[in-house]
């Protein structure tokens, strides 16, 4: 990850959204293009701001990117790379923004139009066991696209060379309108209508693709999906998505992933949580159980004497990362035994008149409180 956004606003990973909202309106009112003309080093602050906001300001993309951090091998897990952008804050953005800010004095100014000629990106949903998504897993996924055509290298054009430039764009695609009203005057770029945007007019097309610059495939690519993934979590592919109509890059495959629920295992970020059931004697007299980890089982000591909704800890027993290690949550619940036959029920009730109420804490102090508020004791036989 070549930017640490939270570094770039100054704030800590654990900012609230309103510390993160200051930070970002007091860098922008400080590096914006408007009051720096010319200042390149500026403009390219002020786009880093931008990225780091629009990241940092949605919940969504916060997760994933706290994710990035956590997984820096990743190998382009969760896309944030290179995406950067002027949102965050809703459908306004920045200009909005710093025109309530600044009282509009710079006008119309010279903002352009972008003009993209990426192509399209590709959205794949797919789903991940539990133990693939915890330990990590090689995955080969099978989808359809247009690929980039190589016979003319997406050109359209017969052998990548069977075009002119566009006279009217001069080759670049796009065409510059100005319109003025009195004082303001605004600029803005279009994509040439002549070419539609692709720069270039083909004099003779590519028998592969048939002049469009791309053909229908069927694409196989392997991924390499770290330990720790959840669902929501993407990787992202750069160049292959969709094939550019006009001329440009192809777009991006973001393959999104759904993590199924486990027989057993539960889990909370990079903890694991397993419910274990024990009986009435492990519970009062303690022993040896067997819980399960990711890899095999392990035998932990139940103490004596154990309640009820009690709660065991195995160190590092969780998921594994290049950076960190999980715990394995162990939530004890005592099992009642039902259905009991006659003789088992003389038993526990011989057992029951043999124990004292000094021997169970929490009964004696509830019959204590009782006793003195109201004078009766709440249990009999105790």
């Amino acid at each position: 990850m070549a930017k640490n956004h939270y570094e770039t606003l100054g704030v800590s990973k654990t900012a609230t959204q309103d510390e993160i909202r200051t930070a970002y309106r007091k860098l922008a009112r400080q590096y914006h293009p408007d009051l720096h003309p010319n200042d390149e080093s500026c403009a390219n602050k002020f786009k880093e701001i931008n990225e780091a906001n629009e990241i940092l300001s949605d919940p969504e993309k916060r997760k994933q990117y706290d994710f990035e951090l956590e997984h820096p091998n990743a190998g382009g897990f969760g896309g944030f790379g290179g995406q950067g952008g002027f949102s965050g804050f809703g459908g306004g953005g920045f200009s909005s923004i710093f025109d309530d800010l600044m009282g509009g004095i710079f006008g119309g100014g010279g903002r352009e139009e972008p003009q993209d000629k990426t192509g399209r990106d590709v959205h794949i949903s797919v789903d991940l066991s539990f133990l693939d998504a915890a330990k990590g897993c090689r995955k080969e996924i099978k989808y359809n696209r247009n690929e980039p055509c190589k016979a003319c290298r997406s050109t359209g054009a017969k052998n990548g060379t069977a075009y002119t430039p566009c006279s009217k764009c001069k080759g670049e695609g796009t065409i510059q309108y100005v319109n003025s009203n009195g004082f303001f005057r605004t600029v803005s770029r279009k994509a040439c209508d002549a070419c539609s945007g692709r720069g270039k007019i083909i004099q003779e097309k590519c028998a592969s693709c048939q002049g469009r610059g791309y053909q229908k495939t069927q694409t196989t690519v392997v991924l390499d999906i770290p330990a720790g993934a959840d669902t929501g979590s993407y990787i992202q592919k750069r160049g292959f998505g969709e094939a550019s109509t006009k001329g440009g890059a192809a777009g991006d495959l973001i393959v999104e992933f759904r993590v199924l629920q486990h027989k057993i295992f539960a889990r909370k970020n990079f903890d694991l949580i397993v419910n274990l059931p024990i009986d009435y004697k492990t519970a009062v007299l303690g022993g040896k159980v067997k819980v399960p980890t990711l890899d095999d089982t392990v035998e932990i000591e139940i103490p004596e004497g154990t309640a009820h909704g009690a709660q065991l800890v195995l160190r590092g027993k969780g998921i594994k990362t290049s950076r960190t290690t999980g715990n394995l949550y162990i939530n004890v619940s005592i099992e009642i035994p039902t259905k009991l036959s006659k003789a088992q029920k003389q038993m526990l009730e011989d057992f029951e008149e043999s124990v004292e109420i000094k021997q169970c804490q929490k009964m004696k102090k509830y019959a204590d409180d009782i006793e003195s508020l109201y004078g009766e004791k709440p249990y009999k036989n105790k």
